[in-house]
């Protein structure tokens, strides 16, 4: 007879299974699509991306920038991003209720045309991957929590795998135990490499992702260095004296874009302004290479920020991690002012640093990509399995799950589960709601038994 730790590992196994299935396959499904949006962009907006208005004059970008916003009434340009060739320049824009348009300009900057944020490909696998489409709190929740139980997944695996030792040979086995077998062995496979695709992908989860973040901030030799937290200001001395005094253009609050780059959505024309022309000639000359982005002040004290991102989630625009570096420069002058660059971060920022572009799939070309795929159809196949190994032990019209503990939970499992709790919080508050649950049932099938035996 199996031992009390494994009975209580094998039915907490298959009841997160039973719940969470349908959740992982949506997940994965999603994330292998994603994978691959810079090469699906690249066909399906090759206009956009390559093509040419077919006028021959060349403007500048402020003009240019200047005619995207009366093309779009209501929208402000937030971010230039300047990428290498063949890639056209995209303007990012926003207006008041935060929806995003690109706009892609020629070599000549003449506007080729403009896209809804909402509807392209990349943000509509990323929408679908981190909250099924539906969004919200609670969604962005679920979406973690089946993340964290997949965790508890593998890791139960691996352990009744090895104590029962499933992949041992046996001469004589029926279909079930070649499917379970057959379940096992991927299983064990890609548990590490798994682990390490769902462990990169929490900084963009609702509650772990925000204990990473409030990590980073509160401890800058470990996470975010303080300069990145709190950029430097323009001299506000360059404004002329005579305007000084006038009331300065305000800044609509903005909020951080996927992948940490900032994405507010602009202000009102400051007339005293460094011409993003004039900022390039400055960067230019410091021999900054593209891809970059051009992030507009929010403020009259504000900076442009020149950065370079491992992870932006913009095709076209991701840099190796080594080259990562975030760039200010005075609105005014044009002065370089300092800079942040992967050197300067501390351990936490480093390992996503890494992390997501791993977990994206670009972070070594073609073969992340090819190994994250075969990781996600394995992971399915693993789903698959299971399901079939349950259905060949399922008797018709029952349910036929792992038999109750007719002990008590083993101190081991109890201790493994407070672990893992701890570690992910989200996942330790969904074993209390299990446990509460199981209790009241308890209690009424107690309740139910007292009541027959009176009668």
């Amino acid at each position: 007879m199996k031992n009390t730790l494994y009975q209580s590992f094998w039915r907490t196994h298959f009841y997160a299974a039973l719940f969470i299935t349908p959740l992982l396959i949506s997940l994965t499904l999603s994330g292998i699509g994603y994978l691959f949006y810079t090469d699906v962009e690249n066909q399906l907006y090759d206009k956009y991306f390559f093509g040419e208005s077919g006028k021959t004059e060349v403007q500048s970008i402020d003009d240019a920038v200047k005619l995207a916003e009366e093309s779009y009434a209501g929208y402000k340009t937030n971010k230039i991003i300047e990428l290498e060739e063949p890639y056209n320049t995209r303007l990012s824009m926003k207006n008041a209720d935060g929806k995003e348009k690109y706009v892609f300009l020629d070599d000549h900057n003449q506007i080729i045309g403009g896209q809804d944020a909402d509807y392209t490909f990349s943000n509509i696998m990323r929408n679908a991957h981190s909250s099924l489409f539906i969004g919200g709190t609670v969604v962005n929740y679920l979406v973690e929590l089946a993340a964290c139980w997949a965790v508890f997944l593998l890791l139960s695996g691996i352990y009744m795998t090895f104590k029962a030792k499933i992949l041992k040979r046996t001469k004589q086995t029926n279909k079930r135990q070649k499917s379970r077998k057959f379940h096992a062995l991927i299983g064990t496979i890609i548990t590490i490499p798994m682990l390490v695709i769902i462990f990169t992908g929490l900084p963009w989860s609702a509650l772990m992702g925000k204990y990473i973040y409030q990590a980073s901030q509160d401890h800058p030799s470990f996470g975010t260095p303080l300069l990145q937290q709190q950029p430097p200001t323009s001299n506000v001395s360059e404004i002329p004296w005579a305007t000084r005094q006038e009331t300065p253009p305000t800044s609509d609050s903005g909020h951080a874009a996927h992948h940490g780059m900032g994405a507010n959505m602009g202000y009102v024309a400051n007339p005293n302004q460094l011409s993003v022309e004039k900022l390039q000639h400055e960067i230019d000359a410091m021999n900054i290479s593209k891809p970059y982005a051009i992030i507009y002040p929010t403020s009259e004290d504000g900076v442009y920020t020149v950065a370079k991102s491992s992870n932006t989630g913009v095709t076209g625009l991701d840099v190796s991690p080594y080259d990562e570096t975030t760039m200010y420069f005075d609105q005014y002058s044009g002065k370089y002012i300092d800079k942040v660059g992967y050197e300067d971060y501390g351990i936490l920022a480093k390992w996503f640093t890494w992390g997501i572009p791993l977990h994206e799939g670009h972070l070594f070309g073609w073969p992340n990509k090819l190994i994250n795929l075969l990781v996600c159809l394995a992971f399915l196949v693993v789903i698959v399995w299971g399901f079939r190994t349950w259905l060949l032990r399922k008797k018709q019209g029952m349910l036929s799950a792992p038999p109750k503990i007719s002990q008590k939970v083993s101190i081991p499992f109890i201790i493994f589960m407070i672990i893992l709790g701890i570690l992910m919080p989200l996942f330790g508050l969904s074993l209390i709601a299990v446990v509460l649950v199981e209790l009241i049932i308890n209690l009424v099938s107690k309740n139910k038994l007292a009541k027959k035996e009176v009668n």
